[in-house]
């Protein structure tokens, strides 16, 4: 591939590396890539890495229970006893 009627260098291809990710170009008939091994590692690096960071994500929401018990833990911490707040100047 070319880039301005000229072969692209390493920085012109880098510099277009995130563009390239985020539209999932097929970066195997890359011409650069076929004439240069340091992009092409790079490339398979990126991809490796990008691959394990999608293993890092949660596959499953936690239950509505675990939700629950949190926001009950909160209740618990914010009034001592269990009791209810009493609104500034007010009564019960």
């Amino acid at each position: 591939m070319s880039h301005n009627g000229k072969t692209m260098t390493c920085a012109e291809f880098q510099e277009s590396l995130p563009e390239l990710f985020e539209t999932h170009t097929d970066l195997t008939t890359h011409e650069h890539l076929k004439s240069c091994e340091n992009c092409a590692a790079l490339v398979r690096d990126l991809e490796y890495i990008a691959s394990q960071a999608k293993l890092l994500l949660p596959i499953h929401d936690p239950s509505p229970g675990v939700w629950n018990n949190i926001q009950s833990a909160i209740r618990r911490e914010e009034t001592p006893g269990g009791q209810t707040p009493t609104p500034a100047g007010g009564s019960r």
